[in-house]
């Protein structure tokens, strides 16, 4: 299997180029197939790639893992920084980790120091590793069991006997007895799950320490079938008290098994692919980490849709959700919205690489959640080339819009200074 480590906005060719973090060369048969999967995309109203010409492929904003059935194995990370090399391969890894594991609310296990401080395994060997430990555990506590209902035919008497299917035995078949009886199994949606998530990482992984504890745990479960239907096995996945020691491997068993994904790409290749929308994860991230900082009576509300660009013939039209709503008791509100796009405070020339479109947009949500009156905050990702707050954009005398950084570093906000201190001093401090 041959891995390519590239980020967002990367170009692929199947010419000889120097590889490097924003270009590299695929096979013809990656190609093709990664032009099939962004048309399947493109139906559903998402952007995977844009085909330049014949010859290139620019990826969007998607990052994770693919796996195409050639057997190349894409690794894309975010592009939070425009510095290449290994230095930026670990951290661009470490911070997509780190945005994973707080977004999808993952619960991961202690492993080796230095894994933990080098990152040294792909996204994938990562995800893989975690789901076996999480199994692992799991097993050593014991799996749940359930009678399940046999019927069949034997020699002896065991449990009822069919009275109806015995009555109807031919003469030459009277000695065998048609019964009735149950078995205590662990043949149940959870361990069916488990196991064929734990077969697909058996094939997949790399990783010789996850290659030895993986088939251990399938000669465990053994007797485990396999899924053979695995969303409606899913939707039969028990939270009660007696399942609660399950609870930890439940997300890393739908991220293997490619049922936690946005855009799932299931049936579509031979292994484990995982792809998430960086703009989703950025707003998802800054929503956990955001929603702990705020002190009471602050609320953090998300996508909130009562309100509407306009009113067509009786009816409500073209939905305005902002990411974010700070709300308190007497029901003030702060509007605010993410964008994953890296910007700089020293190209004013290019007023810093703001789009007019999201400018717009919080104009139409100023006006239609504030009234016209207030504050809003458009939150970048924080990088060398911005770190502070830009000067308010007025919309009105009444109406300010502040672009503010968010450092995913320290988890930190940085707020616009001269803010209420009643409410920004404490998030200052609870940061």
């Amino acid at each position: 299997m041959k891995c390519i480590i590239v980020r967002e906005y990367a170009r692929l060719t199947t010419d000889p180029v120097e590889p490097t973090l924003d270009q590299a060369t695929i096979t013809s048969e990656a190609f093709n197939w990664l032009c099939d999967l962004a048309s399947g995309f493109s139906k559903r109203g998402a952007s995977l790639l844009h085909l330049e010409n014949r010859r290139w492929l620019k990826l969007d904003n998607f990052v994770g893992v693919v796996q195409t059935p050639c057997g190349t194995l894409l690794e894309i990370l975010p592009k939070h920084t425009d510095q290449s090399g290994r230095e930026a391969v670990v951290a661009s890894r470490k911070l997509l980790i780190k945005m994973l594991t707080v977004a999808l609310h993952l619960p991961v296990r202690s492993t080796d120091r230095t894994d933990i401080e080098t990152f040294q395994y792909p996204l994938l060997e990562w995800v893989m590793k975690q789901f076996t430990l999480s199994l692992d555990h799991l097993v050593k506590r014991g799996l749940r069991f359930d009678y399940q209902r046999v019927e069949e035919e034997q020699r002896f008497l065991r449990g009822q006997l069919d009275m109806i299917k015995q009555l109807s035995q031919p003469p030459g078949r009277a000695h065998i007895f048609n019964i009735r009886h149950d078995l205590f199994l662990p043949n149940r949606p959870e361990n069916r799950l488990l196991m064929s998530a734990l077969m697909r990482v058996c094939k997949t992984t790399k990783q010789p320490d996850i290659w030895k504890l993986s088939h251990e745990l399938a000669g465990l479960l053994a007797e485990v079938p396999i899924s053979k239907n695995i969303q409606s096995d899913f939707r039969q996945w028990r939270n009660d008290r007696l399942m609660a020691h399950y609870k930890p491997v439940h997300p890393w068993c739908k991220l293997v098994l490619g049922q936690q994904m946005p855009l799932a790409l299931r049936g579509k290749t031979n292994g484990i692919s995982l792809l998430f929308p960086m703009e989703k994860l950025f707003e998802r991230y800054v929503e956990v980490k955001l929603g702990e900082q705020l002190p009471v009576p602050y609320t953090l509300k998300r996508q909130d849709a009562s309100k509407s660009l306009c009113i067509h013939d009786g009816r409500s039209m073209f939905q305005l959700r902002p990411d974010f709503l700070i709300k308190n008791s007497k029901n003030s509100v702060i509007v605010l919205d993410t964008k994953w796009k890296l910007i700089s405070t020293i190209d004013r020339k290019g007023k810093y690489g703001l789009s007019p479109a999201d400018f717009y947009q919080l104009f139409a949500y100023g006006h239609k959640h504030l009234q016209g009156k207030g504050q809003m905050l458009l939150i970048y990702p924080r990088t060398a080339n911005f770190s502070d707050v830009l000067p308010a954009f007025d919309f009105s005398t009444d109406m300010k819009l502040w672009v503010v950084p968010f450092d995913l570093e320290n988890d930190k906000m940085h707020w616009p200074i001269g803010w209420d201190k009643t409410i920004f001093a404490q998030l200052r401090h609870t940061g």
